[in-house]
């Protein structure tokens, strides 16, 4: 049995060519949940570090030009990033002031619940702001910490990325569970891990 997906915005059908990762049914769509800015913390949205993405998470700026996640000169502030229509969402550049994002592949299950290994990070992370990533059943867990490189690891099965500085992190501003709208120190968690 087959069950019809319906557009994350308007709850409308998703059309019938859409592609398995789809979230939304039309550009109009997208566009809309993209200026959801209450769903952003601001200790993000007030850092001129945005940028937009292709499908294939090439970073864009505003204006559709290649970005890059070491290049200022390629980024804007959240609401011209909000308003561009350049390829397909948000991107958020981390450069090693201090601001983390720990991305959890793979984490959530059919039902949308964090797996146990996902769990056990969520819990030791405490009180920060949680989104669902782009392809609907990772999480990253954003926050405050300090980080020299980034890194790929294994925790419990599960697959962890943590980054601070030089790369760019899609945004969907999806809040995960009843998360604060705010970062929270996440230093101890990633001495953990590491």
């Amino acid at each position: 049995m087959t069950t019809s997906r319906c557009c994350e915005h308007c709850e409308g059908p998703m059309p019938i060519t859409a592609r398995r990762h789809a979230r939304f049914c039309a550009p109009r769509c997208r566009a809309a949940a993209a200026r959801r800015r209450q769903t952003v913390p601001a200790e993000l949205t007030r850092r001129p570090r945005w940028i937009r993405h292709t499908s294939r998470k090439v970073p864009l700026t505003v204006g559709g030009s290649v970005a890059s996640s070491t290049d200022s000169s390629t980024w804007s502030r959240y609401g011209e990033a909000v308003r561009s229509t350049a390829g397909v969402g948000l991107g958020f550049v981390l450069d090693g002031d201090g601001l983390v994002c720990l991305d959890l592949d793979h984490c959530l299950g059919p039902d949308g619940s964090p797996l146990p290994w996902a769990q056990t990070i969520l819990d030791a992370a405490g009180p920060t702001w949680v989104e669902v990533s782009r392809s609907g059943d990772g999480l990253h867990v954003w926050g405050r910490g300090k980080l020299t490189t980034g890194r790929r690891i294994t925790f419990n099965g599960g697959s962890v990325e943590l980054y601070a500085d030089g790369r760019y992190i899609a945004v969907t501003g999806r809040t995960f569970g009843g998360t604060p709208q705010r970062l929270g120190d996440l230093q101890h968690v990633i001495d953990a891990l590491l």
